[in-house]
């Protein structure tokens, strides 16, 4: 049996009839950046996050760039985040001219922890007297923004850290990118910091027809420096306040991402059915042993973007998977902090122990919505023959 990690003709079909006439709408009307789909699209983002302000760019990477670019990150700066992430995370920042500080995740959830970050704070760090602002004693830098990642589609513990952040004065960036829908204590990604960022890459829950961002926040001063940032830096043609870049959401994307955010909820629902599934599988098969399904922790609700499970001999695993026609794939392989682009950061391996961990167990199966219950089960017998055999 052939079982795709994911499967976006199936979802294509759908929904196509609602998308074609809404492609064609944009190309009769000939307005391909900054029209009516954009800005209907950031309305109905901001009420589904539970926000007042969306702005629409170009990609998640941008989306974090410019959300931390709106606070004034850059040169002289530091950005506090885990290295258990899509490179973009840590890319964006140092693209500002800041560096990354690393602090290792929680085995659960895979999120920042917050006591690493409590530790990070109270013994790495200082209260600049002139300033008041927090100084990491190391490299003199100042922290300018703590980046939690919301990873596979389930909130960090956002209380903790905010509370932490709130305490020094500290801005706090959600890098939800991979969690749109997802909620905390009742709130949505995007809604629990300073600013949330989110990509709509074709493969994300809710995914566009190339690539996408936004950015969400309450803060209305944020969202107008975002909104400036992401055209030039000019709020009229040709006449330039900061210096910005193009980043703008095109009107094809926004068009299709508004014929699918009506069935984002009811798509997530479906993935997170399928991962009850899955451990319930698991279980009956006596497999609990070899295979650690993934939590749903406290306060949370998982959409799970992907559905990534802890497993003895991983690469063996995925390799007997992949012989097998079942889609998988390792997110991801290496920590952020063990990269050669970022050696000169100063990390060795064991400094992040968790991460360093989850990079050598992890392994994504398929969980799109339109996985068949047959689909499903051949992936878990799958696996009861590779540890059987």
């Amino acid at each position: 049996m052939d079982v795709p990690l994911l499967d976006l003709r199936a979802q294509y079909e759908t929904i196509k009839d609602k998308v074609k006439p809404v492609i064609d709408e944009v190309f009769e009307t000939q307005r391909f950046v900054l029209g009516a789909h954009g800005a209907a699209l950031e309305e109905e983002v901001a009420r589904h996050c539970g926000v007042s302000c969306a702005v629409g760019v170009a990609s998640g990477t941008d989306s974090l760039l410019l959300a931390m670019k709106a606070l004034g990150v850059g040169r002289g700066d530091a950005v506090v985040t885990t290295p258990f992430t899509f490179f973009a995370t840590a890319g964006a920042v140092v693209n500002l001219g800041a560096r990354p500080v690393f602090i290792d995740i929680e085995p659960d959830g895979f999120e920042m922890c917050p006591r690493a970050l409590a530790a990070f704070l109270d013994d790495e760090c200082e209260r600049d007297p002139a300033t008041g602002a927090t100084v990491h004693k190391a490299s003199r830098l100042t922290v300018k923004a703590i980046l939690p990642v919301h990873l596979y589609g389930q909130c960090a513990d956002m209380d903790e850290i905010n509370a932490l952040a709130a305490g020094r004065g500290i801005p706090v960036v959600e890098d939800a990118c991979q969690a749109i829908g997802a909620s905390y204590k009742g709130r949505k990604a995007g809604a629990l910091g300073t600013l949330g960022c989110f990509s709509f890459f074709p493969s994300k829950n809710l995914g566009g027809a190339g690539d996408g961002g936004m950015v969400v926040t309450s803060d209305k001063g944020l969202a107008d420096r975002v909104r400036l940032l992401r055209g030039h830096g000019a709020h009229h043609r040709y006449y330039h306040d900061v210096v910005g870049f193009n980043s703008r959401l095109d009107e094809l994307q926004a068009a299709v991402l508004r014929v699918k955010l009506p069935h984002l909820d009811g798509w997530s629902a479906k993935r997170a059915e399928h991962a009850g599934k899955y451990a319930e599988a698991f279980e009956a098969a006596g497999l609990l042993g070899e295979v650690t399904p993934p939590a749903t922790l406290p306060g949370r609700t998982h959409i799970f973007h992907q559905y990534v499970i802890r497993c003895r001999e991983r690469d063996a695993l995925q390799a007997f998977l992949k012989g097998s026609g079942v889609g998988c794939e390792v997110y991801y392989p290496v920590s952020l902090h063990e990269q050669a682009c970022f050696k000169d950061l100063g990390y060795a391996p064991e400094d992040l122990p968790q991460s360093r961990r989850a990079t050598q167990e992890v392994l994504a199966l398929p969980v799109y919505p339109e996985l068949s219950d047959a689909q499903r089960d051949y992936v878990v017998e799958r696996i009861k023959a590779f540890y059987k055999r």
